[in-house]
């Protein structure tokens, strides 16, 4: 039974979570760090020092950081933080830079002004940034998510220090701990709706407009113009191809923003976009839409809580199984259908690896999306995965739990052995 506690915290949970992102969330941390480290200083840095963790040098090392003019890397990201980032902007730090500025970032980025350096044995989301003029010096350190800031020094002495941050407050964030599909399911069917029209109607503005700047142009490989023109205009091609067409624009450095799940705007695209197809095909109507947009975006991050932000598992998984959900649910589909297309999709691509962000993203999203639409068909038809069957486990809570391990646990070793494969090591 869902309860008023239960719900309240849904609420704060999608409220914290779908927020707006200008490019990939990992650069965009770096230049959030060294915006805020160059407040804190008070004035322009001489030099500045970015210490990152190997999950963050793998999602930073092949995608194009917004609002520099196409430039790729940490140095770039840092850089831009610096010259022209407002940190008052969050995960928008970028959006002030001026293209008059692009030659000054370029610029540095070919000196010395920058160093970089990989950290090991900190937490899979970390980064350091420092900052110096003369004698002065600022640091601020972000760990576990994306704008989770956990200390501030200046000049050597300590400003602020919370060892989880605002971003791990289940006060201000919500506890992911008390999602559930039934609930979750519940909770979509109950909510007053004009808590969170506001919300939904920006992921589906937002998502949908950077879905189609990257049908229009080229960017990436143009996986979703590709499979317009090759795969025809069915839902099922549309659906993969906007969630894919967001993706190519979003990695290849369009400034347009995205509404990002679980930290990642990939996965705030693939979330929304498969679903707000089915929508416009089926004629529903938009509180309907809004509906199927709350579980697909909870069972994502519902997913994403036992596995964490950053991993060697594909967040795409995790999203397109929210995105199948949510399909599930604009069909008429309740908890049976929506549990059996998330473990159908989940037991077909669970394990998909993130070998960093980059133009490919874009197909791996197109995988998923499929694999999430497949597993739908299936349990519209009473057919799913039984338990015993690989990691599928008894009821969809438990295969969530076993794909969690996996993820978190299990493909911790594929993790480093992907960032080094990456570092050349």
């Amino acid at each position: 039974m869902l309860t008023k506690e239960v719900a309240d915290n849904y609420i704060l949970i999608l409220k914290s979570e779908l927020i707006e992102a200008l490019g990939c969330t990992e650069p965009i941390a770096i230049a959030y760090a060294t915006a805020k480290a160059k407040s804190v200083l008070g004035k322009s840095p001489e030099r500045l020092e970015v210490g990152c963790s190997g999950n963050i040098v793998k999602n930073v090392k092949g995608v194009v950081v917004p609002n520099t003019g196409g430039l790729i890397g940490i140095d770039a990201a840092a850089i831009a933080g610096v010259i022209g980032g407002d940190a008052d902007r969050g995960l928008q730090v970028l959006e002030s830079v001026k293209k008059e500025q692009y030659s000054i970032i370029k610029e540095l980025t070919e000196g010395d002004f920058c160093k970089v350096y990989h950290l090991k044995g900190v937490d899979k989301l970390y980064i350091e940034a420092k900052v110096y003029a003369g004698n002065e010096s600022a640091e601020v350190y972000i760990e576990d998510a994306h704008t989770n800031i956990v200390k501030i020094v200046k000049n050597g002495k300590i400003l602020f220090e919370n060892k989880s941050g605002d971003c791990n407050d289940p006060k201000l964030a919500g506890d992911k701990t008390l999602l559930n599909v039934k609930d979750i399911i519940e909770f979509a069917d109950s909510v007053d709706l004009g808590i969170l029209n506001e919300l939904l109607e920006r992921q589906v503005k937002v998502n949908t407009a950077i879905a189609e700047e990257g049908i229009r142009n080229d960017y990436g490989v143009s996986v979703g113009k590709t499979l317009l023109e090759n795969y025809g205009s069915d839902v099922t091609v549309r659906a993969r191809a906007m969630a894919a067409a967001g993706s190519d624009a979003r990695m290849s450095g369009c400034s347009l923003p995205v509404v990002i799940n679980s930290g990642s705007g990939n996965q705030g695209i693939t979330v929304s976009l498969p679903v707000i197809e089915y929508a416009r095909e089926l004629k529903v109507s938009e509180d309907k839409l809004h509906r199927a947009l709350i579980i697909s975006n909870l069972v994502s991050i519902h997913q994403k809580a036992q596995i964490g932000n950053l991993s060697a598992y594909c967040g795409a998984v995790s999203a397109a199984a929210g995105s199948g959900a949510g399909i599930a649910y604009l069909n008429g589909g309740g908890y049976d259908a929506i549990s059996g297309t998330i473990i159908n999709t989940i037991a077909n691509i669970g394990g998909m690896v993130c070998d960093g962000a980059k133009p490919s993203c874009a197909a791996k999203i197109s995988t998923a999306v499929g694999a999430a639409i497949l597993g739908y068909e299936l349990s519209s038809k009473g057919k799913a995965f039984k338990s015993g069957e690989g990691l599928v486990k008894s009821g969809v809570e438990e295969t969530i739990k076993s794909f969690g391990r996996v993820g978190k646990k299990g493909m911790e070793g594929t993790d480093i052995e992907i960032i080094d494969i990456m570092l050349d090591k």
